[in-house]
């Protein structure tokens, strides 16, 4: 799986941020963790220079490099990172490394500073105007990342791919487990000709028509569906079909359909009309746990954001945390 398609744990959508960093003289850190792409507008100066859409920091006229610390917005697996150099060309780092940390609660510059950090990504080599993109084999949760670029230089964001590990005791007994924040994600779909479906999982309200999942138009009698597996297994009690910003091009149906570890499927909505422009909540019928549930929308169409509202398992959160 291209692990670029996994939510970016480190996104400002999640609730990320830049907690520390040594130097951002040309332009601050908190652009790092953006969600939107990074722009440019040529011949754009204030006080300091060009002005650009990420972090930049002063030419060194001494031996070493520089840093900037990311808490991650959603605590995680890490499958990989993405330096992403746009609109940095005479001005880029030659190099990179990433290590990550697991820390408890909000530690602060000195915390961090003192903390064991992880090497996730060796010192590599970047490109200037572009993405890099590396993969990460370590496979334990982490809360913060670090970048080092060596020497100086900008990067216009920093991506942090993976999977969201939550610590289940800081979670409400019932919770939205089809949220990509609490580990949830998107298996497989029918069509994403507009937009990708593990848009539906992101936090918030759905800021216009491009942040939701959209298919193409259908010409055959079929229709498009998503397969999302769940945070955690778990008995669902409420799900929330939201076609907000799609007006004609909102599905005219929907159904849901759960299915357990073995693949049994319960019908927990049957198909049922929906409203363009319009937020629903549904009831879902009484089912057993399930593990993934598959969303088919009649015939095609758009859909900004799909929430599933129930009672996890809290023993699996527990083991996927390690306690």
């Amino acid at each position: 799986m291209d692990f670029s398609a996994l939510p970016d744990l480190a996104s400002r959508a999640f609730g990320g941020g830049v907690v520390h960093f040594n130097d951002e003289f040309f332009a601050a850190a908190d652009h790092l963790v953006l969600p939107d792409p990074p722009g440019h507008a040529p011949k754009t100066f204030d006080h300091k220079g060009q002005v650009y859409d990420g972090w930049e920091t002063r030419r060194r006229r001494e031996p070493g490099h520089d840093f900037a610390v990311v808490r991650l917005g959603a605590p995680g697996v890490i499958h990989g990172v993405d330096i992403d150099t746009a609109f940095f060309t005479g001005n880029y780092p030659p190099f990179a490394a990433v290590e990550a940390v697991d820390l408890p609660g909000y530690p602060g510059p000195a915390e961090l500073d003192a903390a064991d950090w992880i090497e996730v990504l060796p010192k590599s080599p970047l490109k200037g105007d572009g993405r890099n993109l590396y993969p990460v084999e370590d496979r334990r949760r982490f809360t913060h990342v670090r970048l080092t670029i060596f020497p100086d230089g900008g990067v216009a964001r920093l991506r942090v791919h993976g999977e969201a590990v939550p610590d289940p005791e800081l979670l409400p007994k019932v919770f939205d487990v089809a949220a990509a924040e609490y580990g949830a994600t998107v298996v497989d779909c029918s069509n994403m000709f507009y937009g990708h479906p593990q848009r539906m999982l992101m936090p918030g309200l759905a800021r216009n028509m491009g942040d939701g999942w959209e298919t193409s138009r259908r010409r055959d009698d079929s229709n498009d569906w998503v397969l999302v597996r769940l945070a955690a297994p778990a008995v669902l009690r409420f799900a929330d079909l939201d076609t907000s910003h799609f007006k004609g091009n909102a599905p005219g149906w929907a159904s849901l359909t759960g299915f357990d570890a073995d693949g049994v499927a319960y019908p927990l909505l049957t198909k049922t009309a929906l409203r363009p422009d319009t937020p629903h909540r549904f009831a879902v019928a009484k089912a057993p746990q399930v593990t993934q549930v598959r969303l088919d929308i009649f015939p095609d169409g758009g859909m900004a954001r799909l929430r599933l509202l129930g009672r996890a398992d809290r023993d699996f959160l527990r083991e996927r945390l390690g306690r």
